[in-house]
């Protein structure tokens, strides 16, 4: 039974003889080198379980080749016995100092080389398989860990989408009734006002002179400016109502419910959507003028998607864009920003492999190193309190995992960002 193997390093053959017999009868499989340059060959083609290592040798003495084997990471963990003639303490303590795990004098007894040779090839060994053991069971433990994220990523998203679904399609069905309401009396509230205006224009001709009160009212409410505006009023607030229903459909398109299965989506219904969500945080405040929003919009046909979580996506990404507006802002004056006016810019088009869709902003930027993790989980820029890092990770994950689509950041310090990603045509 091989117990594990030896290589024997010696520039007298006799030695290399001798030694090697008494290896191979106690069970090693020997290697055998006659000089350094030799050793460092074997080693490095066929790494040993323990070296013995004669020191007085030409060209490379043992010391030297300890010292490049320690030095390369390859071999420094194999462990080396120096056996040798020298025997002064001197070079003892240059062996140990070298990295050598052991040091038997020549000559030596039979019984004291095998029992060294044994306690260090079991040293070897045990080490390496608690390495293996270490090694499986960080890898185990990693996986643990990014399964455990990923759970964490899909709850946070579920949660998310969940609550502001539950919140957005609230808020539409409560404006949808009123709107609903408003919308369906229009129209008999025009056919009351012109049955109205029709009695009047019939008393005035029935009674063509009125009394001196009835003369000074109409002078007073003007009858003929409220017969042309009454009317007008009455279609701005049906163009009024029929704005708010656009904002209620767009609303319950943001917040749709599509867990469940993909269906076919307009990329830029979502997008308007989502725009609209955060038309509030582009406009005008008294720091700076309002955000624009440049719209490239190509003809791109249906992606085969889950709405919702796009939309998620979309607000992910618009929302970074115009908090690094807000960042650089306030490095700028408010005239500045007027000169060279704050934008996203968001394009559309279509490819052979999907949509593609790209928004760029004019803020900040953001350096190499923080590009490279932006799509980590639990990186943030932001302050402690302000941010969890699971935006972008959020946003990533949908893009690439649930929709098998690809998602890119490219950005240069003080120029701006942008972010493309890829959602092909099949989902």
């Amino acid at each position: 039974m091989v117990e594990g193997t030896i290589l024997v390093v010696d520039d007298t053959a006799a030695n290399l003889e001798v030694v090697s017999q008494v290896l191979e009868d106690a069970g090693y499989d020997v290697a055998t080198a006659i000089d350094g340059e030799r050793a460092l060959k074997v080693t490095h083609n066929h790494p040993p379980d323990l070296i013995l290592l004669d020191v007085q040798m030409p060209e490379i003495d043992g010391f030297a080749v300890c010292q490049q084997l320690k030095s390369d990471p390859t071999t420094a963990e194999i462990p080396i016995v120096f056996m040798t003639a020298l025997g002064d303490t001197e070079s003892k303590i240059k062996g140990f100092d070298l990295g050598a795990v052991d040091y038997i004098t020549k000559p030596f007894e039979k019984k004291e080389l095998l029992a060294r040779v044994k306690t260090h090839v079991q040293l070897w060994q045990w080490n390496k398989s608690l390495e293996n053991r270490v090694e499986e069971r960080t890898f185990e433990l990693k996986k643990a860990l990014d399964r455990l994220q990923q759970s964490q990523l899909q709850l946070v998203q579920s949660e998310k989408m969940s609550a502001l679904g539950n919140l957005v399609a609230g808020v539409a069905h409560e404006i949808n009734n009123p709107v609903s309401f408003i919308g369906c009396n229009l129209q008999p509230a025009r056919e009351y006002i012109r049955d109205l205006f029709g009695l009047i224009d019939l008393y005035q001709e029935k009674y063509p002179n009125p009394d001196r009160d009835i003369e000074d009212e109409i002078d007073a409410i003007d009858l003929e400016y409220i017969r042309e505006d009454l009317l007008k009023l009455i279609e701005s607030i049906a163009m009024g109502a029929d704005r708010i229903g656009q904002i209620s459909r767009s609303l319950r398109t943001f917040s749709r419910n599509d867990a469940d299965r993909t269906v076919d989506f307009d990329i830029h219904e979502g997008l308007d959507s989502t725009l609209l969500i955060l038309k509030h945080r582009l406009k005008a405040n008294d720091r700076r003028p309002e955000i624009e929003v440049v719209k490239h919009y190509s003809d791109v046909p249906s992606v085969r998607c889950f709405p919702g979580q796009i939309n998620q996506v979309f607000m992910n990404l618009i929302a970074n864009a115009i908090e690094a507006l807000e960042e650089q802002s306030r490095e700028r004056s408010f005239k500045e920003i007027l000169d060279d006016p704050n934008q996203i810019i968001i394009q559309t088009d279509v490819r052979d492999e999907g949509v593609v869709v790209r928004i760029t902003d004019n803020g900040v930027g953001m350096p190499e190193d923080i590009q490279k993790r932006i799509f980590e989980q639990g990186f943030t820029t932001k302050e402690v309190g302000k941010g969890t890092g699971l935006g972008m990770a959020i946003a990533y994950q949908i893009v690439t995992e649930k929709h098998n689509g690809t998602m890119v950041c490219s950005s240069e310090l003080g120029k701006g960002t942008t972010f493309t990603l890829m959602l092909p045509l099949s989902g």
